[in-house]
């Protein structure tokens, strides 16, 4: 397929390809994915491991949450937990280097069993099923990320499992958005669902949202709208992933637009993935990503540190 091809819509993989045990098959999806992620920065996977039913369950009671009350919803925000666990109401949050927030509600959860210094998982008490599917879910993205790092890993020339340690226990996050009903009259100035932004993580996976908005930044300067079909995850890389491989797989510019004037006063609801390694893993460029024509692009970093930066960015903790 060729780059502009690609640059024209996100390519569909299927991941059994890379896990049936054809040595043929798995060396095209790697191919094809690093290919990808190199090209435009996202992919289409089917077999991924999320069921319909699964994915139809966890919408339903997240959707039962977001409509209780903003009081029965602030129950379970703690502010000094900086966005990482519970509820982030709204206007909490803005993308990095803009000034106006985002137009969203979101929950966050995290690892059931967290190590260290990680903060616990808060669950709504009124919506005992949240507790269930979000930790479904995030059990299942999480087994399914490691799958697609072993096959990005071999794509780099590292060892298969180069990943696998540093990701255990990881900081991974699964977040569960709420874009409420917008209002023309009162939105603000430049206020958008979710402005311009590259993710933090190492890759994203997104289930089908319930509504359209999602669009990614080609590399020729124009935004195109992505959907994730009923039996396929969207994934991309994130700028943790970028930094690591010195831009050559790329975290690529995306954006939840606003729906149009006779849509407003609808609700979309996502619940993308976000995968983390643990916070001491080490982000300097990999050796093997940088030569003449590729000078280091970045400084070094470990996950923590970056991630620490992103918060204060976003405006979820205080410098």
């Amino acid at each position: 397929m060729s780059e502009t091809a690609l640059l024209d819509e996100i390519p569909s993989l299927d991941l059994s390809d890379f896990t049936s045990g054809d040595p043929e098959h798995k060396a095209k999806f790697v191919q094809d994915l690093g290919t990808a992620f190199n090209n435009i920065g996202f992919v289409s996977i089917k077999n991924h491991g999320l069921t319909e039913d699964l994915r139809t369950k966890l919408y339903e009671f997240v959707q039962v949450f977001f409509k209780q009350s903003d009081e029965v919803k602030k129950k379970y925000e703690f502010l000094e937990l900086n966005g990482q666990r519970g509820y982030i109401g709204k206007g909490r949050e803005k993308a990095k280097g803009f000034k106006v927030a985002d137009l969203k509600e979101f929950y966050h959860v995290g690892q059931p069993e967290p190590e260290g210094e990680m903060p616990h998982n808060i669950f709504p008490e009124e919506t005992p099923e949240f507790k269930e599917y979000t930790s479904l879910v995030f059990t299942t993205f999480e087994n399914t990320g490691k799958t697609l790092l072993r096959a990005i890993s071999v794509y780099l020339g590292l060892q298969e499992d180069y990943f696998e340690e540093k990701v255990r226990n990881g900081d991974s996050i699964l977040r569960a958005l709420h874009y409420f009903p917008l209002d023309p009259a009162t939105v603000a100035d430049g206020a958008v669902r979710a402005a311009a932004h590259g993710d933090i993580n190492l890759i994203t996976l997104l289930m089908g949202a319930s509504a359209d908005g999602l669009e990614v930044l080609r590399r020729d300067g124009k935004w195109i709208a992505i959907t994730a079909l009923p039996d396929q995850i969207i994934v991309n890389v994130g700028d943790m992933l970028d930094r690591l491989t010195n831009h050559n797989l790329k975290s690529t510019i995306h954006r939840v637009v606003n729906p149009s004037r006779e849509k407003m006063n609808t609700s979309r609801y996502s619940i993308p993935f976000f995968m983390h390694p643990r916070a001491d893993m080490d982000l300097t460029c990999l050796e093997s990503c940088i030569d003449a024509d590729h000078p280091k692009l970045y400084v070094d970093l470990t996950a923590g540190e970056f991630l620490n930066e992103r918060l204060i960015e976003l405006g979820l903790k205080k410098a």
